[in-house]
C-alpha cells in the first residue's frame, strides 16, 4: 500500500513510518525541517498549516505512485496552562496545527481516494478528545474538533469506499512533552495554585508512558484490517477505564475523579 503520514520527524510519526516501511509498504512522510532519514521512507517537506505545501505533498506522491491508499493524519502539537492565560496566538497555533492541519490533508487526499474507489484515513485524536483535560483545555478542544469532524466524515465518504478511523492514544513517552508550549508564570500559578503540580503530574505520566513503537505496531495491524473499527483507544488499562467511567458516573463525580487524577485542587 501507498501510505502518507504527516509529521514523521519524531514520536508517533517516526515510529509508524519505520514500522510500516519494514512491513513492506511504500511510505511517504512529511517533515518541516531536515532530519535524519529512515531507510525506505520517502520524505516530503510540508507544514500542515500551509495549504499550498499540503497540496504539493499530496500531488508529489500521486505523481510518482498514482494513488494514496492510506492517509495518517498524525502531525500535532500541544499547549498547556490555564485557559485564562493562553495567548490568542498560541490558541490559534493549536487549532491550526491539530485540527486544520488534518482538514487540509484530508481535503487534499479525498479527490484522489474517490477516483481510485477507496482508501483509509486515520486521524489522530486523543484521550483528551473524549474528555476535557485540566490545564490542557485548548489541546482537548482541538481533539474534540477532530472527533466531530471524523464522525461526520465517515458518513459522507463511505459511499466512495473510504474508511475513516480515529486513533485515540493515552500517555506515551515522546518528544511531545518537551515541545509543549506552557503558560506556568507566577501570575498564572498564583491564580491557580495547583497549576504547576498538575502540569508536573501529567507530564510525568507522559514521560513514563507507553512507547511509540507499541502504537506503531497497533496502527500497522489496523491498516491491514479489511473492516477496521471507527475508534481505537491505544492506552493503558487505567486510561481506557476512564472512558466508560465518564459515561456511567454522574458528571459531578467524574469531575472529582478527573481532578484527583490530575492533581487539581
Amino acid at each position: 500500500m501507498v501510505i502518507l503520514i504527516t509529521g514523521i520527524s519524531s514520536g508517533f510519526g517516526c515510529a509508524m513510518a519505520q514500522q510500516l516501511a519494514a512491513d513492506g509498504h511504500t511510505v511517504y512522510g512529511t517533515v518541516r525541517r531536515d532530519v535524519e532519514q529512515l531507510p525506505g521512507v520517502h520524505y516530503l517537506r510540508a507544514d500542515v498549516r500551509d495549504t499550498t505545501a499540503v497540496q504539493a505533498a499530496v500531488d508529489a506522491v500521486v505523481s510518482v505512485e498514482g494513488r494514496i491508499d492510506v492517509l495518517v493524519n498524525n502531525a500535532g502539537m500541544g499547549i498547556g496552562g490555564p485557559v485564562e492565560f493562553a495567548p490568542e496566538a498560541d490558541v490559534q497555533l493549536q487549532m491550526d496545527t491539530n485540527f486544520m492541519g488534518q482538514v487540509r490533508f484530508t481535503q487534499a487526499v479525498l479527490p484522489v481516494m474517490r477516483r481510485q474507489g477507496g482508501g483509509k484515513i486515520l486521524c489522530f485524536s486523543s484521550i483528551g478528545g473524549l474528555m476535557g483535560l485540566p490545564f490542557q483545555g485548548f489541546y482537548s478542544a482541538s481533539k474534540f474538533a477532530i472527533e466531530g469532524f471524523c464522525e461526520a466524515l465517515q458518513i459522507e465518504v463511505r459511499r466512495h469506499g473510504i474508511q475513516v478511523i480515529l486513533i485515540e492514544p493515552g500517555d506515551f513517552a515522546t518528544g511531545f512533552t518537551a515541545a509543549r508550549i506552557k503558560q506556568v508564570s507566577d501570575e498564572a500559578a498564583a491564580a491557580y495554585p495547583s497549576l504547576r503540580q498538575s502540569v508536573h503530574s501529567f507530564e510525568k505520566d507522559e514521560q513514563t508512558g507507553l512507547k511509540p513503537a507499541y502504537l506503531a505496531r497497533k496502527v500497522a495491524k489496523i491498516i491491514r484490517k479489511k473492516h477496521p473499527k471507527f475508534r481505537y483507544v491505544i492506552a493503558t488499562f487505567i486510561q481506557k477505564l476512564s472512558i466508560p467511567l465518564k459515561r456511567i458516573l454522574p458528571a459531578r463525580l467524574f469531575v472529582k475523579v478527573l481532578s484527583l487524577f490530575y492533581s487539581v485542587k
